[in-house]
Formats: C-alpha cells, sequence, structure tokens
C-alpha cells in the first residue's frame, strides 16, 4: 500500500488541514494560501467575498489552449469544516495524521481531501494546452446550508463563463452520484409575554404553542414515511424533517415569553419544497399565532428561512456520468440523502454529480479520516481527468 508521504496529495492535504476553517471562524487563511499557489503558475483567481469580507469563494480558470473559457469541467469543493466543540478526539484534528491505513483531521475526509488531490496538479493543469478549459471552484459555508456557493455559481454567470460539466466531490466513496435530496432549514420564534408562574392567565407561554407546532410538523413528515412519494435508489427512500432544536423558558417558575426552534426538511425531487414551506407558513400564521393572539393579543410568531439548497437530479443519460466513469468513478443508480453545493450547479445549466474520496459515515464525527486508498484513487481520477483534458 501507498505510504501516506508518498501520496502527491499529501503536502496539500497537511497543509489544508492545518488551517481551522469551521464555518463560524474564516476561511480567508486557506484561500490566500490556495491564491498564492495560482499566482505561482501565473493564474489570478477571482475572490467572492461575503458581505462583511471575512470569507471568500474562490474562482480559478484555466482556458483552452484556442483561449476559450466557455465549456470544460469545474472542480468544485467547499473549504469549511464543521465544529470538533465537544467530541473526543484521539489526534489533533487540525493536524493530518496518519494511523495504519487512514489519515484523520477535521475535513480529510469532507472534503478536504478532495480539494487536495484536485490541487496537487495545479503545476501539470497551468502548463497544459488543454483542449477544455477547467475550473477550480472553492466555496465557504457549505456546511451551514449551502451559503456560499449562491454567489459563486452567479459568478460564472457574471464572468460569462458557461462550464458544461460540475462534479463535486463530497466524500461518496469514488462512487458517482448524480441525484439527492434537497434540504430548508428554518427558524421560527414565539414571542409570548413572561410572568409569574403563579399568575399564569397574566402571561402567554410560548413553550406550549411551540410543542403544538412541533407535534404538527412531525405528524406532517411522518406521512412521508408511510405514504411517499418513495425513492429506492435512496437508503432512506422518502423525504424527512424534524424539530432538531428547542430552546425556551428562563425559570422553572417564569412563564416563558420567548420560545425558538429550529427545523428542517429534506425532500425527494418529486416533493415540491415551495408548497411544503406554505403549508408550514399556513399552520404558523394562520393556525398557531391566531390562537396565540387570541389568549393575549402581544402574541405573535416570526419564521426565517436560514437556508435551502435545491436537490440533484441529473438524467442518468447525461454525459457527465460516462466522462466520470471514464475517469475512474464508479457508476452505481444509487442517490444519498445528504445535501449538496451540486444542486446549484445543476439548475445553473452544467451536467453535475457528486464524486469524491471517503465516506460519508465519517464526515462531522470524531476522528474523522479518509482512507490512503481512497486519496490515491481520487489522484488517479484527477491525473485522468487532465489527460483527457489535454489536446493530443
Amino acid at each position: 500500500m501507498t505510504p501516506a508521504s508518498e501520496l502527491r496529495s499529501w503536502p496539500w492535504l497537511e497543509k489544508l488541514i492545518s488551517f481551522d476553517t469551521t464555518s463560524r471562524d474564516s476561511n480567508l487563511p486557506l484561500i490566500r494560501e490556495v491564491e498564492r499557489a495560482l499566482a505561482q503558475h501565473g493564474v489570478t483567481p477571482q475572490l467572492v467575498f461575503n458581505d462583511e469580507g471575512t470569507k471568500a469563494n474562490l474562482i480559478a480558470t484555466f482556458p483552452a489552449a484556442d483561449g476559450s473559457t466557455d465549456g470544460g469541467i469545474v472542480i468544485s469543493g467547499h473549504s469549511d469544516v464543521v465544529p470538533v466543540d465537544g467530541q473526543a478526539w484521539e489526534t489533533d484534528p487540525f493536524t493530518a495524521t496518519v494511523r495504519g491505513e487512514n489519515i484523520y483531521g477535521r475535513g480529510t475526509c469532507d472534503m478536504k481531501g478532495y480539494l487536495a488531490a484536485a490541487l496537487a496538479y495545479l503545476p501539470e493543469i497551468a502548463d497544459a494546452r488543454l483542449a477544455r478549459p477547467l475550473h477550480l471552484a472553492i466555496s465557504y459555508d457549505e456546511e451551514i446550508g449551502c451559503v456560499g456557493a449562491v454567489s459563486l455559481v452567479k459568478a460564472f454567470a457574471e464572468q460569462g463563463v458557461w462550464p458544461k460539466y460540475c462534479i463535486v466531490g463530497e466524500p461518496t466513496m469514488m462512487r458517482v452520484i448524480a441525484g439527492h435530496k434537497a434540504m430548508n432549514l428554518m427558524k421560527a420564534t414565539f414571542h409570548g409575554v413572561a410572568a409569574h408562574s403563579s399568575r399564569t392567565p397574566y402571561g402567554l407561554n410560548t413553550i406550549k404553542y411551540a410543542a403544538q407546532f412541533t407535534q404538527w410538523f412531525h405528524a406532517l413528515v411522518d406521512e412521508f414515511r408511510t405514504e411517499g412519494p418513495f425513492d429506492e435508489r435512496f437508503d432512506v427512500p422518502f423525504s424527512t424533517g424534524g424539530v432538531n432544536v428547542f430552546d425556551g423558558g428562563i425559570a422553572g417558575n417564569t412563564v416563558p415569553e420567548r420560545t425558538e426552534i429550529t427545523f428542517e426538511f429534506r425532500v425527494l425531487a418529486a416533493h415540491d419544497p415551495e408548497a411544503l414551506m406554505d403549508r408550514i407558513r399556513t399552520q404558523l400564521f394562520e393556525v398557531i399565532e391566531p390562537a396565540m393572539r387570541a389568549e393575549n393579543p402581544a402574541g405573535r410568531v416570526e419564521l426565517e428561512l436560514i437556508s435551502a439548497a435545491p436537490g440533484l437530479d441529473t438524467d442518468e443519460t447525461s454525459e457527465v456520468l460516462s466522462l466520470a466513469a471514464e475517469l475512474g468513478g464508479e457508476l452505481v443508480t444509487d442517490r444519498v440523502n445528504y445535501g449538496t453545493e451540486a444542486g446549484l450547479f445543476h439548475n445553473a445549466g452544467m451536467q453535475t454529480i457528486v464524486c469524491g474520496p471517503g465516506d460519508i459515515a465519517q464526515a462531522h464525527a470524531a476522528n474523522e479520516f479518509v482512507s490512503i486508498e481512497q486519496m490515491r484513487a481520487c489522484e488517479r481520477f484527477m491525473e485522468r481527468l487532465l489527460e483527457s483534458s489535454r489536446l493530443v
């Protein structure tokens, strides 16, 4: 077996893991490092910043030999990772550590391994006479709802660059995935009136109404489990959802005046996310809120859409699937339950698939790892991608 130190991508993987790019923090140190590497090869990337200027997407285009930037392939990945807070790590999560056949560290699997494999071939890509352009796209804040990729995809259009294919390198064990569910993450805040618990008629208990909505919402998503629609290509073959954070009250003897819940749904292509949002709004603003105000006129509800990511449903006859197979990806009919940025690229007109090293079961967990063999498989994939893009 190839030692980790002999992987072409090892220096980049060590470097990328060393940057703590937890979504709550800036990703700019990592982006600047990639920017410097590109500059060494005569490439000036475009940086697309968030409103605060604390984070950035990166787009780098390597034109075809005739100067064309249209068409070609996007190599896409996100730079951010989830927190390690409270997790029992056996190694430093921000140091790439080899133990046996695996490389441990936050982001090794999700998804700095894929980015490291791509960046390892920068010299050859920059020097190659390309038959079709190659585009490197690195986003911020994927882990909190594919936030950065919205402006990243828009930037391609603003440049007048229209890639034909996109390969999003989320961990799939190098299987070629053509579909995943859509995701919507929301927060509802219930406003009531505080009072001493001995004077409940003078207060308005927001936990009561938040709990009513929670019960209604879980009944709604339980229907998906029993009534469908169903798609057996997913290991969870129905749409799902749940209230996952419930925060209300300040003391056992005080009527809670504010309760906040965070909830989500992940739906199959057969489900219309906007129709589900309409049902949620109806329940909150035409059922729950009037009931609160009937008890106390101060009652009200706020609903915030925190993030949304469209599903991916690439046609099984699309050229990108045969392309990925030629590059060494394993063609499968499976779909995945988790969301990615792939739907955004797909909706922008690019034929898009998800294919990257590592197992999603390792993502977000303590002692996250990617196997050395998976990294080598991804390197072979990148080698073939480069060779297939060269002029003969």
